[in-house]
């Protein structure tokens, strides 16, 4: 899946779809459309960019198609956050986390599970 790059109202579409497991044009027009403040028209439009790349498949049903994703959303989430960290950070953590403690952004239980991820990590070596 390396080399997918969905837009971010593209992966509006997306979370639709993650969410739903498989769902038809229609599906995805009221889950999507309405929060978004989208028409229909954009909707269909991002429905169908998604095919091409690779992010979901499509099966006739009748006269309609049903979707599924094949871009899973860890696939995404490791995409997007590798990409952010990369981009930022020189693909370091260890800055990120700097970063958000300066900025005030880590709370006590941010700080605690961080503790207890960076025990595990050293618990598994």
């Amino acid at each position: 899946m390396a080399g997918i790059s969905i837009s971010d109202a593209e992966s509006e579409v997306m979370k639709a779809l993650w969410a739903a497991g498989e769902a038809t044009a229609e599906d995805l027009i009221t889950a999507v459309a309405v929060p978004q403040h989208w028409g229909e028209a954009t909707v269909r439009t991002l429905i169908n960019r998604l095919l091409p790349m690779g992010a979901r498949s499509a099966e006739r049903e009748g006269r309609r198609y049903r979707y599924r994703p094949v871009l899973s959303h860890d696939q995404w989430l490791a995409q997007q956050s590798s990409g952010v960290l990369e981009r930022l950070f020189g693909g370091r953590v260890a800055p990120l986390v700097a970063h958000f403690s300066q900025q005030g952004k880590l709370t006590r239980r941010d700080v605690e599970e961080l503790r207890k991820l960076i025990e595990d990590f050293d618990d598994g070596r």
